[in-house]
């Protein structure tokens, strides 16, 4: 399949330190870019196919993403090192300091992708899975198939074959491909571990900002009417109630660390401020922050 992508990039203080490598697939272009952005540069993006981002570096602490508003006021989160993006979905960049990156985009056209997945778990199921973003933040073998992937860009590399293989198996390993969990959860009105394991990691990777519920039913393909009822009945709290658990978990931690003021912690966590944080904390552990801070100092 002849396949060249088209994306709307609008970028801001980013630059290529060198000239992409890139090699056209059968539905696929890979491209291996290697960038710098200084502190405040931002961009863009918006692509009609499918695309995966794979990061050889760390760049969580570099470079925030978020992919419902500009403003990075509600919807912000550290970039992870794999990431898939559905066709139609925009993402906006910003560098919180100055950073050089180095990372490869994959590139696909939606036929190409049905093509791996199908296969696997039908052609219903593949196009929800398609619809899914993803994001890991601990991605090493996904890491280890991209660098052999950006060997194959070269003029003299081994046949497309090779490569498009291994895209298939960064495909199928980053996708999210438990596809029955729908039909589990319709059939037992419970989450399934994986949609909870699936929640977990989105709200660690956002920071511990309040997510939405419509956001959260996002997250494990369920309507948001019936999301709020299979998440009461599966985890004995309402939605807000789970996510301030998290958090409250997210400020005892953060508290071990006695140079970051209980001030600082309401606001990074998304607390009113810090009266808010303290009477959640009082109600969830019975004690204030202050007082288990003198309790666990070293924890």
């Amino acid at each position: 399949m002849t396949y060249l992508h088209a994306m709307q990039t609008e970028i801001q203080g980013i630059h290529a330190v060198s000239p992409p490598r890139w090699r056209s697939l059968d539905g696929i272009v890979g491209v291996h870019w290697e960038a710098e952005g200084h502190a405040g540069a931002s961009g863009y993006y918006l692509s009609p196919d499918p695309r995966i981002m794979l990061f050889f570096k760390e760049v969580s602490s570099h470079i925030r993403v978020s992919d419902q508003s500009s403003r990075f006021d509600r919807f912000e989160r550290g970039l992870a090192s794999a990431v898939y993006v559905p066709a139609g979905v925009p993402l906006w960049t910003k560098f919180t300091r100055r950073h050089r990156f180095s990372h490869l985009d994959l590139h696909l056209h939606q036929d190409r992708l049905m093509r791996y997945i199908a296969p696997i778990v039908g052609s219903s199921a593949a196009r929800a899975v398609s619809k899914r973003p993803v994001e890991l933040k601990e991605a090493g073998p996904l890491i280890s198939l991209a660098n052999l992937v950006v060997d194959e860009l070269d003029e003299n590399a081994r046949h497309p074959a090779f490569a498009e293989n291994l895209v298939g198996s960064i495909v199928t390993g980053l996708l999210d491909l438990h596809v029955a969990d729908e039909e589990k959860t319709a059939a037992s009105g419970r989450l399934t571990q994986a949609q909870l394991n699936r929640l977990s990691t989105y709200f660690a990777n956002c920071g511990g900002r309040r997510l939405t519920v419509r956001e959260m039913a996002d997250v494990v393909g369920l309507s948001e009417s019936w999301f709020a009822t299979v998440f009461k009945q599966t985890t004995e709290m309402t939605p807000l109630q789970w996510q301030l658990s998290r958090r409250i978990d997210l400020a005892r931690r953060m508290l071990s660390d006695t140079s970051v003021s209980i001030a600082d912690i309401s606001a990074q966590l998304g607390f009113s401020d810090q009266a808010h944080l303290t009477k959640v904390f009082r109600s969830l552990t019975g004690e204030t922050p202050a007082a288990w801070r003198r309790k666990h100092p070293s924890e």
